[in-house]
Parts: C-alpha cells; structure tokens; sequence
C-alpha cells in the first residue's frame, strides 16, 4: 500500500483529502504542522505539502525532506497561485497543485509522480517488501528496516525479481545460480530457498512472496 504524508493545517480540507485518498486505496498520514515530520518522511512513499502551515512553512519543509532524501517526491498543494509561489516550490518539488482542485487530478498527480520516481529508482513493490533492483536492496516496508542476505540468496532471488510472474524449474534456478548441473534430489535449492524465506516472509510457514508450484518450482509475482 502507498504511503502518503500529507501536511495541511485546514481541518477541513485535511479531513477531505485524507478521507478522499484513504478511499482510493492509500495510507495517509495526516499531519497539521510539519513538527513531527522527521519522524515519517522514511516511512512513506510520497509527500504533500501546504505552503501556509504553522511553524516552518512547506517552503522550508519541503527543501529539508529533499536534503534527507533526495528521492522522495514531494507534491505542492496551495491556495497561492502566484508564479513567484509556484517557480519558488518548483525549485525543490516536483508538482504544484493549487487550491481549489478536484480530487481525481489530485490522485492522478500522485499516481504520476510515483511512477516517475519509482521508474527512475528501478523500485519495486512486492507485498511488505520495497526491492531497489539497481542497488540490490531490499526493505520491510512497514519497519523501514534493510533485509540482508548472504550472497547465494541474493543471487537467488534477484534472479526471482529478474524474471518475475515467471514459474522457474528447479533446474533453471539451480543452473542459474550456482551455475552448475542440477541434480535430481540434491536439496541445495530447497534449503536455500527456506532460509530465504525465513528473511523476507511474513510467515514463512505460509510463504506469500516466494510460491512454490508443486512438481515444477517456484515463482515470485507481483
């Protein structure tokens, strides 16, 4: 599920917007003052902001989130309309969205962005887990955590993620990986593929990332 921080100090509209999106399927977490922002901004896959908030405007908010993480995308969202309001938040984000707006191009924004940055950073999103194929990191969404492998299961399974909705013989894996002849009844596969899951599944008794097809192998899909 996409996470969304929203900061908007308007009760009303904050209630709007966050009921709003929260219907179209996203986690939002609503904040009226960007406060406590520090403590979501790696937790969350994109950020909307207000210009006028208490505190720190989201001028200032949203040039500190991109110094902490430069790939998060971040969506202006005002009732200022002025092209000096508008070239100052483009400085740093990557939209601007005035009020008032319909809710539908809001959520197509979001959506846009999110595909932008995700293509960008080769991201995936499988269940709980965020994989970025081109660093070959893999984190727990919901614990923000890096899940590390040993090498053969890194192997393993970003050849998975290299073929993904793909059903993959044992003998394909095995070949792949360790790149030699498999043989029938060798449990090197099974064992690494139980460790494997051991790291990267909810429950790793009832797998819902790595599947296994009975009497052919397995398969990571999205």
């Amino acid at each position: 599920m996409v996470r969304v921080l929203y900061v908007e100090d308007d009760g009303e509209i904050g209630e709007w917007i966050t009921k709003d999106l929260t219907d179209r399927g996203y986690e939002v977490i609503w904040l009226p003052s960007g406060n406590k922002i520090d403590s979501y901004i790696s937790m969350v896959d994109i950020v909307i902001l207000d210009i006028m908030l208490p505190g720190l405007d989201g001028f200032s908010l949203g040039r500190r989130i991109k110094k902490e993480k430069e790939e998060l995308p971040i969506l202006m969202l005002s009732a200022r309309t002025a092209v000096e309001d508008k070239i100052e938040g483009l400085d740093f984000a990557e939209d601007y969205l005035t009020k008032p707006f319909h809710p539908d191009e809001l959520a197509a924004r979001i959506e846009v962005l999110l595909r932008r940055f995700q293509k960008r950073n080769d991201i995936l999103d499988i269940r709980h887990l965020r994989v970025y194929s081109k660093d070959m990191r893999i984190v727990h969404k919901q614990t923000n955590e890096e899940i590390l492998l040993t090498g053969k299961q890194y192997h393993l399974f970003f050849y998975f993620i290299r073929h993904l909705n793909q059903i993959l013989t044992k003998e394909q894996l095995y070949e792949s990986v360790w790149g030699e002849t498999f043989l029938e009844g060798d449990k090197t596969l099974m064992v690494h593929i139980r460790y494997l899951r051991e790291k990267i599944e909810l429950n790793p008794a009832k797998p819902t990332i790595i599947e296994t097809i009975r009497g052919i192998g397995y398969r990571v899909k999205l």
